[in-house]
C-alpha cells in the first residue's frame, strides 16, 4: 500500500467512526517521515487541531515539527479568492459588507463548496521559491452525504458555468481530483452495520464520479487469538466452586470477545465482496488521550500505508 505516496488524501466515512483520529494519524505518520505535511478540517469546532494540542486556525499553524493543521471554510475561502480577482482592499471589503453579496452566498448553490475545494487545490499547488509548499496534504471531509455532494460540485459548476473564470476553475479542479496520481480517497469504516453499508456507498458514488477509492481501514478491527475450544479447556481447569466462579466471569468475558471478532470478521468480508478497494485493518487501542491514541494509532498503520518514496526530492521544485 502506498497511499501517503500521493500529495493529497481525502478521509471520508460516517459520523462516529473515528475519521478524524484517523486523518490525525496520518497526517501524523507523514510528518514523522520527513514531510511537510497539512491536515485540513471541514467541522468549524476544530477537534483534530484539540486532539494535536493545536488552536483553532483558518490559516496553516504548525502542531508539531513538520505537522500543521488549518479549518476549511468555504465562505471565507470564497473572500480570499474576491481579495485575489477584485482590485482594490476597498472595493472587496465594499463588496464583503453588502447585503447583495450575503444574499449571493446564501442563494448560490454550491458555491461555498466549490470554494473548499478551491482552497484545498491552491494548498497543493501552492509554492515557496520553487519547492512544494506542502508535501502532503490530508483533509479530513465532513460526514459522507456532505463530503460526496462536496465532490460532486466542481463537475456541476464546470457544466453550469461553462466557459467562464469560475467554470475553468471547477473544471481544473475536477481533472485534478480524479488525478489518481495526486489524490487518493479512503474510507473509514467500522463494524458497525450501517457504516458497512455506508462505506459500499461511498465506493459506488464515488465511481460513478471516476475516483477511485484507495482504501477502506477498518478501525476498532478486533481479532482475538483463541477459539470457544480454548474457553471450554480453560473452564474444565477448574477444581472446586470458588475458582469455578472466578473462571466463569473470565469465560463471560472471552465468549464476548469471540462474539465482535466475529462481528467484525462478517463486516470485512461484506466489504471485501462489495468493493474492491483493499480493506486495511486498524485494532481497536486504548490510549488514554487523544494524542496519545493518534501516535498509537500512526505507529500501527505506518508500514502498512506507507512505502519510503524519493519524495523529499521534489520539495526543491517539480
Amino acid at each position: 500500500m502506498e497511499l501517503l505516496n500521493r500529495r493529497v488524501i481525502f478521509v471520508l466515512g460516517k459520523g462516529g467512526v473515528g475519521k478524524t483520529t484517523v486523518a490525525a494519524a496520518l497526517a501524523t505518520i507523514g510528518a514523522r517521515k520527513g514531510l511537510r505535511t497539512l491536515v485540513m478540517e471541514t467541522d468549524p469546532r476544530a477537534p483534530l487541531a484539540a486532539a494535536l494540542a493545536a488552536r483553532r486556525s483558518f490559516d496553516p499553524v504548525e502542531a508539531s515539527p513538520e505537522l500543521f493543521t488549518m479549518v476549511l471554510d468555504g465562505t471565507r475561502a470564497l473572500e480570499e479568492y474576491l481579495a485575489l480577482v477584485v482590485p482594490g482592499r476597498m472595493v472587496v471589503h465594499a463588496v464583503l459588507r453588502s447585503r447583495l453579496y450575503q444574499f449571493f452566498v446564501q442563494a448560490a448553490p454550491g458555491l461555498r463548496e466549490l470554494m473548499t475545494l478551491g482552497k484545498i487545490y491552491y494548498e497543493c499547488s501552492r509554492k515557496i521559491g520553487r519547492r512544494n509548499a506542502w508535501d502532503l496534504l490530508v483533509v479530513d471531509a465532513p460526514a459522507s452525504g456532505q463530503a460526496l455532494a462536496l465532490l460532486r460540485m466542481p463537475t456541476a459548476a464546470s457544466a453550469t458555468f461553462r466557459a467562464s473564470v469560475v467554470g475553468q476553475e471547477a473544471e481544473n479542479i475536477s481533472k485534478w481530483l480524479r488525478d489518481r496520481k495526486t489524490c487518493a480517497f479512503l474510507t473509514v469504516a467500522t463494524a458497525d452495520s450501517l457504516a458497512v453499508t455506508e462505506t459500499i456507498e461511498t465506493d459506488s458514488a464515488l465511481a460513478a464520479m471516476h475516483l477511485a477509492l484507495g482504501a477502506i481501514l477498518f478501525n476498532r478491527s478486533m481479532r482475538t487469538g483463541y477459539s470457544d475450544s480454548d474457553v471450554k479447556d480453560l473452564l474444565r481447569g477448574s477444581t472446586n466452586d470458588h475458582e469455578r466462579r472466578n473462571l466463569d466471569h473470565l469465560a463471560e468475558i472471552a465468549r464476548a470477545g469471540l462474539s465482535r471478532g466475529a462481528v467484525s470478521a462478517r463486516a470485512q468480508a461484506r466489504l471485501r465482496s462489495a468493493t474492491s478497494a483493499p480493506v486495511i485493518e486498524a485494532p481497536e487501542l486504548a490510549a488514554a488521550d487523544g494524542r496519545g491514541l493518534i501516535s498509537a494509532l500512526a505507529e500501527s498503520l505506518a508500514s502498512r500505508l506507507y512505502r519510503e518514496p524519493d519524495r523529499r526530492v521534489s520539495r526543491g521544485g517539480e
